[in-house]
């Protein structure tokens, strides 16, 4: 079973303390697994190891409670990790990458999130990537919505502009690798 790195939960947890208040930190525990309500009220830390399905109920819990069970807050968490997470240490890498080059640091530092599979950056001429979630242990929808936000907000944040971009493949409807492409101005 994968592990996902404490900031990714950790940004979930911040959101709907931004968006909701304690009140809200409670109400989303009310309905967590046991596991689940222990990481979040411990609270989470960035840098220890979590049990891959509790970011995945941890994603779909905030999205019923806080949304319509549609799992479309999931792509809004994902943008709100990359705000969280990366406005701060890496900052200094957006201030000067530009978006090719800060989604192939990445995929060089997918490891240091995920202890399974990898993430690989496909260039193509001008602004246009397909960003691939390649060998992922247990792939989840609300993984592959998640990064698809994070990768939009980083291309965000690293200055591109009009940011495009679709899933074009996912392996929880049988494709063979997650995929999602971008293009910007």
């Amino acid at each position: 079973m994968p592990n996902v790195k404490g900031s990714a939960i950790e940004s979930r947890v911040l959101w709907v303390r931004l968006h909701h208040g304690e009140e809200g930190v409670q109400r989303l525990c009310e309905v967590l697994s046991p596991d689940a309500r222990k990481v979040v009220l411990a609270p989470p830390h960035k840098a220890s190891w979590y049990p891959f399905p509790v970011f995945v109920e941890l994603n779909e819990k905030i999205d019923r409670v806080f949304g319509r069970g549609d799992l479309k807050i999931v792509p809004e968490l994902g943008r709100h990790g990359a705000d969280a997470n990366l406005t701060t240490v890496y900052r200094l890498f957006y201030m000067a990458g530009t978006p090719k080059w800060i989604l192939d640091r990445a995929s060089r530092l997918w490891d240091l999130h995920y202890d399974s599979g990898r993430l690989v950056v496909v260039r193509y001429p001008g602004n246009e990537v397909d960003v691939r979630i390649i060998d992922f242990a247990t792939p989840h929808v609300t993984h592959c919505l998640s990064v698809y936000g994070w990768c939009q907000r980083s291309l965000e944040l690293s200055g591109a502009k009009n940011v495009q971009s679709a899933e074009t493949s996912c392996r929880t409807r049988g494709d063979a690798e997650c995929v999602f492409h971008a293009t910007w101005t």
